[in-house]
């Protein structure tokens, strides 16, 4: 009894503590006209009239009133703390992480302890632990620990302690991340060298168990399938400047004529050796940075980089944070929109800033391909290439390298225009399930041939291991019919079992005068047994359906969406129009994608955060196979060169579409 007292003694003295400058909870609420109460609540973050809370923030604000981090603490049972745990504190890139969810913290009346784990991967769970008391959430920048290393840890933190990961995810989704698609970053720094002609690139990568140098490797990797000739080169780096100082030798003796390093500061260590080797840069070979470092631009020569938005990535992992620590039980005034998990990632915008450490390749530049004479499926080095000429226009992709909870699946990626705009990409940051153009349908018996989670209505998405895979029989082309490609498509449900076999025929032609290319995908998909495709639950339920054909495009700078029922997303999304039509701008050029559905189904489009457009299987209603039944699903994309009006997409190119195969 006595140690209750003494607690309602220090909670009282709590509520007398004066701030700063003198000012006490009492001054505020006689300023205000409310009880004391009333201002805690409001200081506090808890529910309070919208009109009475306003008003309390007003008269605090006019008093310069600072509530005391102690006496919330106590009266809260909050720490009013928030943990980071970063790789290395000497590296400018996580100190303006760390400046950005201190800033945010800051604005909002918490601390932060700080925590280093030495770019040592056995020290992050021993870090997370002896912070994790000490604060109320916690951010983790950039952990090296393996995904199943990480999710065991993380799973020893109590559940009403938020965690948010930054440049990091985890494949089930279950925790908050805020990132930036390294693998689209260096698939750009890598499309820029080849505009300067060079035909010869090394990577210099980074720490071996760094996410980000793994999802640089898939940028590079992809890069290497959608370039013909060119010499594409990995070289064990770091992230230190000694290690990029130390790496030089190494990557003269490639004779690569350019070079992306792991971030700024192997960059800055690789351009110090070469100026002491007498190796002009970019003359004799080209450097390229990650991170955009406020040293970068005041490097010899100044550092051709990508710009990561470090400082941001930071304020936006508070903001989620916050929002978290704010949800309280029985207190829905706190509390976003829906009272569900937040476990979204969110990708924040790189870009490219061109300085002078990158220039044209010091080779004779090779006449660049022509696309001329008609369309043709080969096998090359990079699988099953589809080509005009000397163009590569797609590639097929038979998917057995896709992780297990991404529904694997063959797709076409990367796909082309005839200039040589990329209008796919694959296992973004974001979504990555998503993979260029396929087949993809959310819903047959219960399994996900869709990837990732599946939305449960009053839960959210959520990971219910639920995947199927689609095992590819290995594309075929008959040489008397090279614009054609055949595959036989096993559809295997999450518990091994057959639920489809596919009969796939993708075919392709080129459009006269260089107008563009275009592509007929044809599944004749028979059930195996009695099954049931369904839409997918949705946020909203009245939302139009997704899955079915599915076209992931690439970042773009600009995009128009149209349809035969008008102009804009909210026209076509849902719409049965016969054709869908985007038009696409990067980097100053135009591409048109129109597409033609073989049936009646809704579209589903949508343009924010990324560009995604497809006809929706079952999306008026489910679709019920017996054993032995068939269904067909079909696309033609016509990829037309340009900016083309609804006008010339509904007058020309969409009955032009439906005579160019034949059928």
């Amino acid at each position: 009894m006595a140690h209750d007292d003494a607690a309602g003694v220090a909670l009282r003295d709590a509520g007398r503590e004066r701030d700063a400058g003198g000012v006490t909870i009492s001054d505020v609420a006689a300023a205000a006209q409310v009880s004391r109460a009333t201002v805690s609540r409001v200081m506090n973050g808890r529910k309070v009239d919208p009109v009475m809370a306003e008003r309390v923030r007003r008269a605090a604000a006019d008093l310069d009133y600072r509530p005391s981090v102690s006496a919330r603490s106590l009266s809260t049972g909050r720490t009013q703390a928030v943990g980071v745990v970063v790789p290395d504190l000497t590296n400018p890139m996580f100190q303006e992480v760390l400046r950005g969810v201190a800033a945010g913290a800051d604005a909002c009346g918490y601390g932060v302890v700080v925590a280093e784990t030495a770019e040592r991967t056995e020290h992050e769970s021993g870090a997370l632990r002896s912070t994790q008391p000490r604060v109320d959430a916690l951010v983790v920048v950039s952990p090296r620990s393996t995904d199943e290393e990480l999710a065991a840890t993380l799973a020893r933190i109590p559940a009403t302690q938020p965690v948010v990961l930054v440049n990091r995810t985890l494949p089930d989704g279950d925790v908050p991340s805020v990132s930036v698609d390294f693998a689209e970053a260096m698939y750009g720094a890598v499309e820029h060298l080849m505009q300067l002609g060079h035909r010869s690139v090394v990577y210099l990568a980074g720490p071996a168990r760094a996410t980000a140098n793994a999802e640089r490797l898939a940028g590079f990797e992809a890069a290497q399938a959608s370039f013909g000739g060119v010499s594409f080169i990995v070289q064990p780096g770091g992230a230190s400047i000694p290690d990029g100082y130390g790496a030089a030798e190494a990557v003269l003796a490639t004779r690569a004529t350019a070079v992306i390093a792991y971030n700024d500061l192997v960059a800055f260590g690789l351009l110090g050796r070469l100026r002491e080797l007498g190796v002009p840069v970019p003359g004799r070979v080209s450097v390229l940075g990650f991170d955009d470092i406020d040293l970068a631009r005041f490097a010899s020569p100044p550092l051709t980089t990508v710009a990561v938005p470090r400082t941001a990535l930071g304020e936006r992992a508070w903001e989620r944070l916050r929002r978290q620590i704010e949800r309280r039980p029985g207190d829905d005034a706190a509390v976003p929109s829906l009272t569900l998990p937040d476990t979204d990632t969110e990708l924040l915008p790189t870009a490219l800033v061109v300085r002078e450490s990158t220039g044209p390749s010091p080779e004779p530049d090779a006449a660049p391909p022509v696309p001329d004479g008609p369309t043709a499926w080969r096998s090359d080095v990079v699988g099953t290439v589809l080509a005009a000429g000397g163009v590569r226009l797609a590639r097929y992709v038979t998917g057995e390298a896709m992780h297990p909870e991404h529904a694997p699946r063959p797709s076409l990626h990367p796909v082309r225009s005839l200039s040589g705009t990329r209008l796919t990409t694959a296992g973004p940051a974001d979504r990555r399930h998503h993979h260029g153009l396929s087949l993809a349908l959310p819903d047959v018996e219960g399994t996900s041939f869709w990837g990732g989670r599946t939305w449960v209505p009053g839960v959210g998405r959520k990971a219910l291991h639920n995947h199927g895979r689609q095992v590819s029989g290995g594309p075929r082309v008959d040489p008397a019919r090279p614009h054609t490609l055949h595959d036989d498509v096993t559809w295997l449900g999450a518990d091994g079992e057959q639920l489809l076999a596919e009969t796939r025929v993708l075919a392709s032609t080129a459009l006269d005068g260089g107008a563009g290319w275009a592509l007929r995908w044809d599944s004749d998909l028979v059930a195996r047994r009695d099954v049931t495709i369904t839409r997918p639950a949705t946020e909203r339920p009245d939302a139009p359906a997704y899955g079915g054909l599915h076209w992931r495009f690439a970042p773009v700078d600009e995009h128009v969406v149209a349809c035969a029922d008008g102009v804009g997303v909210e026209a076509c999304l849902g719409s049965v129009s016969p054709w869908l039509a985007l038009a696409l701008r990067t980097a100053g050029s135009w591409t048109t994608v129109v597409l033609v559905q073989h049936g009646v189904d809704p579209w589903f489009v949508r343009t924010s955060p990324w560009v995604a457009a497809g006809a929706a299987t079952a999306g008026h209603a489910p679709v019920r196979l017996a054993a032995g039944d068939r269904l067909h699903l079909g696309l033609t994309a016509l990829v037309l060169e340009g900016l083309h009006t609804p006008t010339a997409v509904a007058d020309r190119w969409y009955p032009a579409a439906a005579g160019l195969f034949g059928r």
